[in-house]
């Protein structure tokens, strides 16, 4: 697998053969292909790793100092960002030139063509089919529309299941500490989070698959169907998720023919080729105010159509999935994290109360509450097994139920 590696000196990426690695060999193939000895790295999920000042504020990235935690466990897969710092100086390995003409091999024409990068639109998605959970999704719209009344920018990441013919089934949608404007959505992640996300997703025996978005009232009047600063973030969240059948979800009002305003639901894939030239670092991030954002700029031409050209229009990246509709698993009525009103334990005991004629897993089965509780949980064993309860629809274990209902009467 690929882990790309982000320090002072940019990104760079290792490869790792083992798919059982630990901390430790991870180290051992920094020092090896970055030419950073193991004893001098400090390397985290977190990416404040690398706003730390003094050796004090370095040590509070613990979540990474196990030699022998396997990578998995970590929730570090193909494709993941690890942060690294390190003390010294070191040279970084910049391109390899390879001369021609009479002191080297000559370039062919066949060279020139296949060195080309060609765009072209992909009419397939790898996606069957993206069904929402009627509850999950409307939660989300329900919020953006009566609280934020679309003039901010909302996200969250979907999980849910694949079927092995292709079909995306979104059962939650968890919502990360996030800041919206009319423009721009930032998510400020908390690994910490979302690795209790990740454990109640494997207790449901669900997975990442997905990333939702809203677009403002104020996007409405431009023309296109996605930005080019939600085409790059869309982009590096699908090749972060490493999914062929990852889809991302935007969420907009339309007008009516009454002269009002629907919420709209649309879901693409970005395409095979969008996501080579991210991986390949083709995008240019920094992108000027006067730049069209409809298009999308490249580092350098690449071949759209028999033209060579640097700004590309989004809709080729976009690959438009189905979207359907179910009732999942779970509920959405307990408060949503990260929005603007706090959740409380208040919350949970009001939550438990209205359902108390409900046998006790009914009542828990609930994303959203299953968070709350995942904090006061150990996250490797207790969290996934509470999940689990829900999952099958079990019995929830005596010393489950009595901690639960004490942190609700404690409030």
């Amino acid at each position: 697998m690929m882990i790309r590696i982000r320090s002072r000196d940019g990104l760079e990426r290792v490869s790792i053969d083992n798919p059982l690695a630990t901390v430790a060999q991870l180290k051992s193939e920094i020092e090896s292909q970055l030419r950073v000895p193991a004893q001098a790295q400090i390397i985290s999920a977190n990416q404040n790793l690398l706003l730390a000042k003094t050796t004090d504020d370095l040590t509070r990235f613990t979540d990474m100092t196990d030699p022998g935690a396997r990578l998995s466990s970590l929730k570090i897969a193909h494709g993941s960002i690890i942060y690294l710092a390190y003390e010294g100086e070191r040279t970084v390995a910049g391109p390899t030139f390879h001369p021609a003409g009479s002191f080297g091999r000559k370039m062919t024409m066949d060279d020139l063509i296949a060195k080309q990068m060609r765009v072209s639109r992909q009419e397939n998605p790898h996606c069957e089919l993206v069904s929402f959970d009627r509850d999950a999704a409307n939660a989300f719209q329900h919020y953006v529309n009566e609280s934020l009344s679309f003039a901010v920018k909302r996200g969250g990441l979907m999980y849910g299941t694949v079927s092995e013919e292709g079909k995306v089934e979104v059962d939650f949608i968890y919502e990360p500490p996030q800041q919206g404007t009319e423009e721009n959505l930032i998510l400020l992640r908390d690994p910490e989070e979302e690795n209790l996300v990740e454990a109640i997703a494997l207790g449901l025996g669900m997975r990442r698959v997905g990333f939702i978005f809203t677009q403002t009232i104020s996007q409405d009047k431009k023309d296109y169907t996605m930005s080019n600063a939600e085409i790059l973030q869309a982009v590096e969240l699908q090749a972060e998720g490493d999914l062929k059948e990852w889809v991302t979800a935007v969420v907009k009002l339309k007008a009516n023919e009454d002269g009002g305003a629907d919420v709209h639901f649309e879901a693409f894939q970005m395409s095979d080729i969008c996501v080579r030239l991210f991986k390949e670092d083709w995008f240019e991030r920094d992108v000027k105010e006067e730049i069209d954002p409809k298009l999308s700029r490249m580092k350098k031409e690449v071949v759209v159509g028999v033209k060579d050209m640097r700004d590309v229009d989004n809709d080729f990246f976009l690959v438009v999935v189905k979207i359907f509709d179910h009732q999942g698993p779970l509920t959405s009525t307990f408060p949503i994290e990260n929005r603007i009103s706090p959740v409380t334990m208040r919350a949970l005991k009001s939550h438990l109360d209205r359902a108390k004629n409900l046998p006790f897993v009914k009542r828990i089965s609930d994303f959203h509450l299953l968070l709350l509780l995942a904090r006061f949980l150990d996250v490797n064993a207790d969290v996934p097994a509470l999940a689990g309860c829900v999952h099958t629809q079990s019995t929830v274990p005596e010393g489950y139920q009595l901690l639960i209902e004490s942190l609700a009467s404690a409030s």
